[in-house]
């Protein structure tokens, strides 16, 4: 049986062979550290658990509307305007499950066979997958690790052409941990107001800021901006609520209420206990989410400087998100590996630290961290990859 071209056009997930083959060495007794994990290493909050446990006790097991529970859409337009200052209406709001199937039944509502979406590169891995799932072409532009991976006005101007339907903007970044600044959204917004682009920002990591970074959103920045913008959001990340699985995009009505049609045909409805959940999570006490934040700065702040000490390694530091993103070409030239993926398949199965090759993310010079685990595991693992740099080194080169 032949299956549709739709599925065999997707790029497998450079992710898995990583994550299998790490999951293979430890079932053989191997001690393998993985740093691949892009969920949060903190259990959901109680207070969180509490009221999915409540929901359930009071009957709260039906069918909801499928664009979302009223109370959880109140929950994020008072959300929305006590952090950015903008004001959705109900109907401006869908809730999905997960922030991924709200973008990717965004892509599905918007794009036509042929339709142009601009992605900057690097980018995560399901974006230009969706885009081609909903018969979409992914245009990249390349962010250059000398801006700090992010991309200029001016590169996005000399992409857009006539088929050009958005471009996805993702601050902080996934797996750059990068952030824009608000003028530099301004810019950006600038050129997609002037072509009519629509713009698809991505704020799944917008708890997760460091120092003095502050996160912005781009469609707080003009009321033609949030006219021109569909947020994507989620619990996932700012309350450890990833296998919960809600989401929501908050924008055009007409977009939204596409997006509503096509999930009733779908879901019909996200998980009505996830979404009392997700209710709490909004309306409940705050301080889980900035006691994450808290911890996930002072293991970025300890394994940062370690990781850069590492010969070969370059790395732009995180402002926000989980993730380090080292440019280690120059490592694995000096030890041996003519492509970093080798490298990564070496550093697993000799270093026992598993991390995600960059060319899964549109850049094959990098690797991917997470440090959402425990600062113990993230020293031993940085320690492991230093030594195997030395070793690897010194054995190339005698």
């Amino acid at each position: 049986m032949e299956l549709a071209n739709r599925v065999l056009a997707l790029t497998p997930s450079t992710t898995l062979a990583i994550t299998a083959k790490a999951k293979e060495l430890k079932e053989q007794g191997e001690d393998v550290i993985g740093l691949g994990a892009g969920e949060p290493d903190f259990n959901t909050p109680q207070h969180i658990l509490d009221a999915a446990v409540r929901s359930m006790n009071e009957g709260h097991t039906k069918y909801t509307p499928s664009a979302g529970l009223p109370a959880l859409k109140q929950a994020i337009i008072k959300k929305f305007e006590t952090d950015q200052g903008i004001i959705y209406k109900p109907n401006e709001i869908i809730v999905g499950n997960g922030a991924k199937h709200a973008l990717y039944t965004l892509f599905q509502v918007l794009l036509n066979d042929g339709d142009e979406v601009i992605i900057p590169a690097p980018y995560w891995v399901s974006y230009p997958e969706q885009v081609k799932l909903a018969g979409g072409v992914p245009v990249y532009i390349e962010g250059v690790e000398e801006n700090q991976f992010k991309v200029t006005p001016e590169q996005l101007l000399r992409l857009i052409t006539k088929k050009t339907k958005a471009v996805i903007i993702n601050s902080p970044s996934n797996p750059t941990g990068v952030l824009y600044t608000a003028d530099e959204l301004l810019e950006l917004g600038k050129v997609c107001l002037e072509k009519n682009i629509l713009i698809v920002s991505d704020e799944i990591y917008e708890k997760l800021v460091y120092g003095e970074y502050k996160h912005v959103s781009i469609a707080q920045l003009s009321a033609e901006l949030k006219g021109q913008t569909i947020v994507i959001n989620g619990v996932s990340k700012s309350h450890s609520m990833t296998g919960w699985r809600i989401g929501y995009a908050a924008g055009n009505k007409l977009i939204i209420e596409a997006m509503t049609n096509l999930a009733s045909h779908s879901t019909s409805n996200p998980t009505t206990t996830a979404q009392y959940a997700a209710i709490a999570a909004y309306n409940g006490p705050q301080g889980p989410v900035e006691e994450m934040r808290q911890a996930f700065g002072k293991r970025l702040e300890v394994i940062y400087d370690k990781l850069i000490s590492i010969p070969g390694f370059t790395c732009v530091k995180p402002q926000g998100a989980f993730y380090l993103y080292p440019n280690v070409k120059h490592a694995a030239e000096m030890t041996g590996f003519s492509h970093v993926d080798d490298f990564v398949e070496a550093l697993l199965v000799e270093a026992k630290v598993a991390v995600i090759p960059g060319s899964g993310f549109g850049t094959p010079d990098n690797i991917r961290l997470s440090y959402a685990t425990s600062l113990e595991l993230l020293e031993k693992a940085v320690e492991r990859i230093h030594q195997f740099v030395i070793e690897k080194s010194n054995s190339v080169n005698n």
